[in-house]
């Protein structure tokens, strides 16, 4: 699936949470496919260490944000279309979860949660939509997961945040389909990563996780990749408004 091409080639896409995980995968991805890339983060040596490992030279601005704030966001934004001159892309991977039950959750943490993925995650397409408005064009992609869908023990506020994604990707859709700007998502099960590692680690709880997947494994990167890929070229151009489940089969049992 690597020599897959996409058709990007020359798009400014803004990752968010590219710094490690699915979205320092997918940034290696679209240098492959010669797309200028645009990642943030909250902690500068984290971006340090992805810009030398990506080495896409001119191709990669890396910015520090804290997405839940409206003025990084807008700074996130202003430096990409300074450099760039636009924004054809957006996705929105950036995602955490404490583990935690919902009843006993202190609001502070609820907060947290649902602020990092659904605040976050409105405010940067809040503005990128504004900018593609202009444009006449653009792609929004938000990853959600299929805890949007499916109820699991101490993932709970995290599921309830990534269900609200996807209603604002179909409100989104409804919104922006008149000014040609398509807004996806892409909703993967357990995928192989840093933040999932405290699940997978464990071979016991992670027989019980494949378990309820008929493709017999969890997700790796590339997995989710491809799909938002896909989601942001040509071939996707009448497709708004969707969540593209990549859970080998999780959800169809």
């Amino acid at each position: 699936m690597a020599n897959l091409s996409y058709g990007i080639e020359g798009s400014v896409v803004v990752v968010t949470g590219g710094s490690r995980g699915i979205g320092l995968a997918l940034a290696k991805m679209l240098l492959a496919q010669k797309a200028d890339v645009v990642i943030c983060g909250r902690k500068q040596d984290g971006l340090d260490a992805a810009v030398a490992e990506l080495d896409g030279g001119e191709h990669v601005l890396a910015v520090t944000a804290h997405i839940a704030r409206q003025a990084e966001v807008e700074r996130l934004f202003d430096q990409t279309v300074e450099r760039f001159g636009r924004v054809d892309a957006l996705v929105n991977n950036v995602g955490m979860n404490l583990i935690t039950g919902v009843v006993d959750a202190e609001p502070a943490l609820f907060n947290k949660i649902v602020e990092s993925n659904l605040t976050g995650t409105w405010l940067c397409s809040r503005k990128a939509a504004q900018l593609m408005r202009g444009q006449k064009a653009g792609r929004i992609v938000s990853i959600t997961s299929i805890a949007a869908r499916r109820a699991a023990p101490f993932m709970g506020i995290y599921g309830i945040a990534k269900a609200a994604i996807e209603m604002m990707t179909k409100t989104l859709a409804q919104e922006l389909a008149p000014f040609n700007v398509q807004v996806n998502a892409v909703a993967p099960c357990m995928v192989r990563t840093g933040f999932s590692q405290p699940f997978w680690s464990n071979d016991d709880l992670l027989k019980e996780i494949v378990k309820t997947i008929p493709m017999g494994r969890i997700a790796e990167t590339a997995d989710v990749v491809h799909p938002v890929l896909f989601l942001c070229s040509e071939g996707a151009g009448f497709i708004t408004g969707q969540t593209i489940m990549v859970d080998g089969g999780a959800s169809a049992v």
